[in-house]
Formats: structure tokens, C-alpha cells, sequence
């Protein structure tokens, strides 16, 4: 290996990645895509699977509609062209995993062709934020593997077929990728966009969405291809991106140093950030690829694609649009709400019952987003409803309480959901108090107490306003209304 000193910025600078990404989604289906095996995740090993599943004699699979309707669902959302006719084909290589011997996927004609997702990235050398479009070469449809499982012995390795036959979309990417940081906004992206459209959880660490990646290098200004290499076991966005930077890397150094590229898979170590040799790289003619005999062509007519468009949800640019036109929300508050689908939901479900839009934005941006992230609950177990929320922030608004008493309300609220804002507040002692007459009694008491202060405000020390106000919340052990305490102290102030 060649030190690291180098690879320096010049040497780096003359060589462009191409970088190709191959994204592959579980689909959230009930049943596996060629038999009615439950689809979930954390079953016992080997209890969700039957004879088709373990490719028994005789057994005969049966494609599952809903996993064509979601396929389509994101070609739609990618601007993709849907293929009408749609046959699998057996991909023919031998894993214990894979317990038919071959793997039922699209070859020829896979079920969505073209298309593409906008990205906002930003320049690695000047840092300047651009946008591009990264270009989908097709996404088709195939069934997962099992999952091989090694615990520490290398002589025996355990097998569970649970995930074998679970339906999953591979979108495949043209390579115009150039950069780590687009690798890791599309896969964003990706996550964001199959979250909306509820076709996958998008969940990485579980490996219900992984990613392998296709790096070559070339010289600037080329336009030849070089030597593909993929990387394999890829759980994140970051490992994602350092593989891209890392076999970027790699490769310059090999050609700087004179050595030749080999077309292979290699895999990721995250503690290193290294990436491994696997195995050369199969080609399309060592996986046979044949049309599968035992299912029919499945061909998508006129009205169920109309149907399946009729039943799209609004899409997060769509969405952004109407918090920021329809809400008036600014465009930092409508990109964290949007970021997913589950927060927008819950900010129009809010704005249902209140038309207090931009605090409602920043109740979710700010308390709400937080316990999510704190106890890591998901946005649809929330334990504080939208008309709670909703009602909550009234309260704040007509001035029955204080925002600062809110903040209170709302931990009373996470710890007793089926009870109401107000009665809450009622029950610990945090409505205002806007009685004149009381208040006025507590700042001539609070001024009376202080007479030098009140001698320093006259002579200009105009911050000893805070001190009062602080005084007389004290008093009031905080039931006081603070507006109304800024008012009465000025005018009291004034006539003395």
C-alpha cells in the first residue's frame, strides 16, 4: 500500500468516481411475494415458511398483487415509464440460503424503466449547494434470500428461511453519481420517499432497505467507463458514503502505483472503514437466466394503473409546497416537517383543530421531536394526540396559561394521555392569573420592597423591569399573566 501522505489533493483531483448504486427495499406486504408465508421481521427462525418457501416438488408459486401495486407505486413517485407485461425469470446460482437454487427476479423487462430523484447537495470543494438529478436505470422486482447465520463457529453455519421469499424492489441507478455526498443524499432520498409512499420502513439496521455500491474511477474529462467493483454489506448512509470516498481511494492509489483493477465484490468493514475481497464479480451469463415456467405473465391493464395512481399520497415536494403556501410556514420549518411523513401527518392533523400554524410547527420541531428522539418512539405511537396538542396550544394563545407552564402540561400530558391540557393545568395550579385587581396588590408590594431599584429605574436603568417581573411571578408562584405584569408595573412605575 502506498502511505497514505501520497494521495494528496493534486494526485485525487485528475481522477472522477462513477458510482452506480443498487438499492434493495423490502416491501411491507403481509405475505411474501410468491406464497402465503407471513412477512415479518424478529419471528422465531424458520416459522414463517411453508413447502413453497423450501422449494418442496410439486409446489407451485403465486405472485402477490400487492407487491406489483407497490413497485408501481414508486416507479410513479420516480417518474419512471411501467412496464405493462411483466414475467419473472430464474437467476440460477447455488447459497445455502437460497433454497430453490435459484432466485425468481425480473431480467428483461423489469417493471419500471428510466426516471429519478432530485437531490440538493453540495459541492466538495467549494461547498456550494447544487441540485442534480440521479437517474434510475430500472427498478424490477425479485424475491430475498434467507439469511445465513454464523455465531462464532467456523465450522457450522444455521440457516433461517424466514426472510427467504420476502418481496423486495432493487432500484438500480445509472452510473452519474460522482460523489459521496450524492450517494448518501439518494439513499436519503430513497428512504424518504418509500417511507411516504408506506411500501417500506426504510429501516437499514434491520436490513429491510440495503444498498450495495458500484465504484469505477477515470481519468477527468473521460467519458470511457472504467473497471467496476461493488461493495457489499452496507447497513447505513455513512457506510455508504465512506465506502464510496474509501474504494475511490483505493482505486487511485492501485492505478497511481501501477496496478490493475480487478472486476470483483468486495465487502465493508464498518470498525475499519476498509473495504475486503469477496469473490470476482459473477456476470449476467453465469446466473442463466431463463423465463420461470411455472408463472403466468402478469400484465397491469389501463384501470389498475389508474387505480393505483388515484390512491398515490402526496409526495414530500408536493407536501412542502402546501405547509409553506397553504401555512404560511417558512421553508426551514416545512423541510424538518416533511422530512417524514409521519411529522407532516401529525401537523395537519394538529392544524385540524387549531389555526395557531406556526406554533403548532415549532411544538413538533422542538418538544415533540424531541421525545421521538429521546425515547426513540415512533411518530404513530406518540402518546399525545392531535386535538391535545391542538388544545394545548390554545390554551397558550387566548393566554390561559404560559408558555412556560405549556412545557409543564405537556410532560403531565406524555405521562397521562387520556387527559385534557386545561385540566391538567387546573390541577397543578398553572392558569394565569389575570385578576387586575390581585396583581396590581403584588407589584405595589413588589415596589415597595424595592425603592432604590425603583429610584435606578427612574434614573435610566430601564433593564430593572426584568427584576419587578421576576418579583411579582415569584409572588404569584408563577400563576401570574406576564403581559399583564409588563403592563401594570409600567404604568405604576410611571406615577410614581
Amino acid at each position: 500500500m502506498v502511505a497514505e501522505a501520497a494521495l494528496s489533493p493534486e494526485i485525487l483531483s485528475r481522477y472522477e468516481a462513477v458510482v452506480g448504486l443498487e438499492v434493495h427495499c423490502q416491501l411491507l406486504t403481509e405475505s411474501k411475494i410468491f406464497a402465503a408465508d407471513a412477512n415479518s421481521f424478529g419471528a422465531e427462525p424458520n416459522t414463517n415458511i411453508s413447502v413453497i418457501t423450501l422449494a418442496h416438488p410439486g409446489t407451485l408459486p403465486k405472485l402477490n398483487r400487492k407487491a406489483i401495486e407497490y413497485a408501481v407505486r414508486i416507479g410513479i413517485a420516480c417518474g419512471s415509464d411501467i412496464t405493462r407485461r411483466n414475467i419473472f425469470a430464474r437467476k440460477n446460482y447455488f447459497y445455502p440460503d437460497l433454497p430453490k437454487g435459484y432466485q425468481l427476479s425480473q431480467d428483461k423487462g423489469p417493471i419500471c424503466v428510466g426516471g429519478g430523484i432530485l437531490v440538493k447537495v453540495k459541492d466538495p470543494v467549494t461547498g456550494e449547494p447544487y441540485q442534480t438529478t440521479i437517474q434510475l436505470h430500472h427498478i424490477h422486482l425479485e424475491e430475498d434470500a434467507g439469511k445465513s447465520i454464523h455465531d462464532g463457529d467456523e465450522w457450522a453455519t444455521q440457516l433461517d428461511y424466514n426472510r427467504a421469499g420476502t418481496p423486495l424492489i432493487e432500484m438500480v441507478t445509472e452510473p452519474c453519481i460522482r460523489t459521496a455526498d450524492e450517494a448518501g443524499q439518494y439513499l436519503t432520498e430513497v428512504r424518504r420517499l418509500v417511507r411516504y409512499l408506506d411500501i417500506c420502513d426504510g429501516n437499514m439496521e434491520e436490513g429491510s432497505l440495503r444498498c450495495d455500491v458500484n465504484v469505477s474511477i477515470r481519468p477527468k474529462g473521460s467519458t470511457k467507463l472504467g473497471t467496476k467493483v461493488e461493495v457489499k454489506n452496507l447497513n447505513s448512509i455513512r457506510n455508504v458514503m465512506r465506502a464510496v470516498d474509501g474504494e475511490f481511494r483505493r482505486q487511485v492509489e492501485l492505478v497511481e502505483t501501477g496496478g490493475k483493477i480487478t472486476q470483483e465484490t468486495r465487502t465493508f468493514d464498518a470498525a475499519t472503514g476498509l473495504s475486503y475481497a469477496m469473490r470476482e464479480k459473477e456476470t449476467m451469463n453465469d446466473y442463466r437466466y431463463f423465463p420461470d415456467p411455472d408463472l403466468t405473465p402478469v400484465v397491469i391493464s389501463d384501470e389498475w394503473l389508474a387505480d393505483i395512481q388515484a390512491r398515490m399520497p402526496m409526495l414530500p415536494a408536493a407536501l412542502f409546497q402546501k405547509l409553506t403556501a397553504t401555512y404560511g410556514l417558512p421553508e426551514y420549518d416545512a423541510a424538518i416537517l416533511t422530512d417524514a411523513k409521519e411529522l407532516a401527518d401529525y401537523f395537519e392533523a394538529v392544524c385540524q383543530h387549531t389555526t395557531q400554524y406556526k406554533a403548532a410547527s415549532n411544538w413538533i420541531m422542538g418538544p415533540v421531536k424531541g421525545q421521538l428522539t429521546d425515547k426513540t418512539l415512533r411518530e404513530r405511537q406518540f402518546p399525545v394526540s392531535a386535538s391535545q396538542l391542538a388544545a394545548l396550544i390554545e390554551l397558550v394563545a387566548n393566554a390561559t396559561i404560559s408558555q412556560t407552564a405549556a412545557q409543564q402540561v405537556f410532560g403531565l400530558l406524555l405521562a397521562q394521555p387520556d387527559a385534557s391540557p386545561e385540566e391538567l393545568a387546573r390541577a397543578n395550579g398553572l392558569i394565569q392569573n389575570r385578576n387586575t385587581d390581585a396583581l396590581q396588590t403584588l407589584v405595589e408590594e413588589v415596589l415597595a420592597a424595592w425603592p432604590d431599584k425603583v429610584e435606578q429605574f427612574h434614573k435610566g436603568k430601564k433593564n430593572l423591569m426584568g427584576l419587578f417581573v421576576g418579583e411579582v411571578m415569584k409572588k404569584s408562584k408563577g400563576s401570574a399573566d406576564p403581559k399583564l405584569v409588563n403592563e401594570l408595573l409600567a404604568k405604576t412605575l410611571q406615577k410614581k
